[in-house]
């Protein structure tokens, strides 16, 4: 009996430790990063517009589109004065010998998202070579309140070496900082990247149908490949409000949807530029249209960029380049039956 107990007490103390360690992780990533934010300049405006200096103009050839600096420091002063901080700077994710092409799998992500994390990396998230391309994803993430969400973060960073972490808080209108420091960040650390594939994480991405699409296609360095939307209308209430303030046009500029589009890396250095002049709009997918028309880029549509989801049937995920909104489990089911039971023919395949 005497064994026993001690045998429990023992268990007990050991998960106690194991707990202790967790929290005390949590809570000194959380106090670095409270420390990093002390630290970083917020008040100083970063490179590019300041208040009360006039106004953008950009034309599409159907619309003219005014960007008021004033009024954008008034709502939004702290998306316009922040500057791109990193606190995990994923510096070694595109290092690598020469080899095959590189596309980049860069994903918006939130530190509470692990779980989708984990089943992207189970899956089509996974480094590789495929289809004569050199496959390797990022997670592009802000900072969490939570130092659990924090702590198992800088677990994944220091194991998969795929995490990408700014020093800003995540919220709806700073997906708009990932678009911008994101181009900071493929210049100082992935310029090798010969095309990019930006998206959300709860996405069902097919990497070899990408990598197909992308052998059928031009590499024309000046075109967006993606699910464009066309002068969407502007909404006045609920979750993508915008003040007629802020933006008195009722039509915005064509953009791709942002669960998921391809850019080419020499579209990187104009979109990166145009970023240093044009206001940071509180919509990401807007900002980075704003971004395109302001860089003189073009697009081309795909359909096979299924945004707005579509038929749950198996073969067309295969056709499909991505899906947006497709749960956790069905992720699993869909991979599973397309790449490793293959139950269908589709237009990549991964090694066997």
């Amino acid at each position: 009996m005497k064994t026993w107990a001690a045998r429990i007490l023992i268990r007990i103390l050991v998960l106690v430790l194991i707990l202790g360690l967790l929290i005390g992780r949590g809570l000194w990533l959380l106090h670095t990063v409270r420390i990093q934010l002390r630290q970083t300049p917020q008040g100083t405006p970063s490179p590019g517009p300041r208040p009360g200096r006039g106004s953008v103009e950009l034309s599409d050839g159907t619309f003219t589109f005014r960007l008021d600096y004033a009024a954008f420091w008034a709502e939004f002063p702290q998306l316009q004065r922040y500057r791109c901080r990193e606190l995990i700077p994923g510096d070694g994710v595109c290092i690598g010998p020469p080899g095959p092409p590189l596309l980049l799998l860069a994903l918006k992500s939130h530190p509470a998202s692990s779980a989708r994390r984990a089943t992207a990396r189970r899956t089509w998230a996974r480094p590789r070579v495929l289809g004569g391309y050199r496959v390797q994803p990022i997670f592009l993430v802000g900072v969490s309140p939570d130092p659990r969400d924090m702590a198992l973060l800088g677990r994944e960073s220091e194991e998969f070496g795929d995490v990408v972490l700014w020093d800003f808080a995540e919220s709806h209108p700073n997906l708009s900082l990932k678009e911008r420091c994101f181009l900071r960040w493929v210049g100082a650390h992935c310029g090798q990247a010969d095309f990019i594939f930006k998206g959300d994480d709860d996405v069902f991405v097919n990497p070899p149908a990408l990598v197909a699409y992308l052998g059928q296609t031009p590499n024309a360095p000046h075109i967006i490949y993606g699910n464009i939307q066309r002068h969407s209308v502007v909404m006045r209430g609920g979750k993508y409000r915008v003040s007629s303030t802020l933006f008195p046009q009722d039509t915005y500029p064509d953009f791709p949807s942002g669960g998921g589009f391809i850019m080419p890396r020499a579209s990187v250095p104009a979109l990166a530029a145009a970023s240093e002049h044009i206001p940071i709009f509180p919509l990401d997918d807007v900002y980075f249209g704003f971004l395109v028309l302001a860089a003189g880029l073009r697009y081309r549509h795909d359909e096979r960029f299924q945004v707005f989801g579509m038929k749950d049937e198996l073969c067309l995920y295969g056709e499909a380049m991505l899906v947006h909104g497709v749960s956790l489990d069905r992720v699993e089911e869909v991979w599973k039956g397309l790449y490793e039971e293959r139950r269908c023919n589709v237009t990549g395949s991964l090694p066997s």
